[in-house]
């Protein structure tokens, strides 16, 4: 695995624990995920794709640092996530994953700039660095005349590129995009998919989506069913 190598998994299996089990001692298990191997290199675009229910959004927080898998490693830029701590992953994703959900998550409140700038406050980035590189990140994406909106004023590509333009605002090495066209017109999709692997060979990119139109623009698909990997190369 190379030094720049954003996302290592080897066996990665995740269980939870049904709540209200006739069990003593905890939930019925649930196998979430399965013994996955998956390595993902700088400049790569992965689409996950399977049915709902097929273990997509697990793996997606496994990758990011949201959650910790059961059994297996998964490393981050050759850090194993597993030997963090809850706040140490915090802090990891904050410097080196960009996240992109479909419902965008921007705070109403905020203009378009300051939800932006969000993770640059997080790292104590000063006022003027920040708003600066927020300025510059709208204008990648095609909002600049857009800086002093809310969400409200926003239509929803609008917002899913505000999104976008937040995920990269700490020059991650990986962003990790969920369903990011899921609420989108095909047209508006398209534009979005554009800015998500628009200067690719930066980072690495991971798009869970049942969007025919999104997994095309990967360069290997994984497809998951029921927790394990049914088709796809691991590398």
């Amino acid at each position: 695995m190379s030094e720049r190598s954003p996302v290592h998994c080897q066996d990665v299996s995740r269980i939870y624990q049904r709540p209200g089990s006739r069990f003593v001692g905890g939930g019925e298990p649930v196998t979430a995920l399965s013994n996955i191997s998956l390595e993902i290199e700088q400049g790569e675009v992965i689409g996950i794709a399977g049915p709902s229910g097929s273990g997509k959004s697990t793996l997606l927080h496994l990758l990011a640092g949201l959650d910790t898998p059961t059994s297996g490693t998964v490393s981050l830029a050759g850090t194993k996530t597993d030997d963090l701590t809850a706040g140490q992953r915090t802090r990891y994703r904050l410097d080196h994953v960009g996240l992109v959900f479909q419902r965008f998550y921007l705070l109403p409140s905020l203009r378009a700039r300051a939800n932006v700038a969000l993770p640059l406050i997080e790292q104590g980035v000063d006022r003027r660095r920040r708003r600066s590189r927020a300025s510059e990140l709208l204008e990648l994406v095609g909002l600049e005349d857009r800086a002093t909106h809310r969400p409200g004023a926003l239509s929803g590509g609008e917002k899913q590129r505000v999104a976008i333009a937040r995920a990269l605002a700490t020059n991650p090495s990986l962003i990790v995009a969920d369903e990011p066209t899921g609420e989108l017109d095909t047209e508006t999709g398209e534009q979005v998919l554009d800015v998500l692997t628009a200067n690719r060979e930066q980072r690495a990119l991971i798009i869970a989506s049942h969007d025919e139109r999104a997994l095309a623009r990967a360069d290997r698909i994984i497809h998951l069913q029921d927790g394990e990997r049914v088709s796809g190369s691991a590398q």
